[in-house]
């Protein structure tokens, strides 16, 4: 018997389990995606730090504060 896998349904597959993760498995990938963005806004923060230079601390517990009240 042989295995025949081709592109189309390589992909009808790869739809399938993003559907059934995102069924059964919503809590898990809700912070999957939310720890992705997390970390892009954390690589952009340190990217444009080294360009603009030094932020004053203050600023930046502000910023911490108004998103952690978002996430609740």
């Amino acid at each position: 018997m042989e295995l025949v896998f081709d592109d189309v349904k390589a992909k009808e597959l790869l739809k399938q389990a993003i559907v059934e993760l995102l069924q059964e498995q919503r809590d898990l990938f809700y912070e999957v995606l939310l720890e992705a963005i997390e970390e892009v806004g954390l690589a952009n923060a340190i990217r444009e730090g080294k360009e603009t230079g030094f932020v004053d601390e203050k600023e930046i517990l502000a910023l911490l504060d108004e998103t952690n009240g978002d996430q609740v």
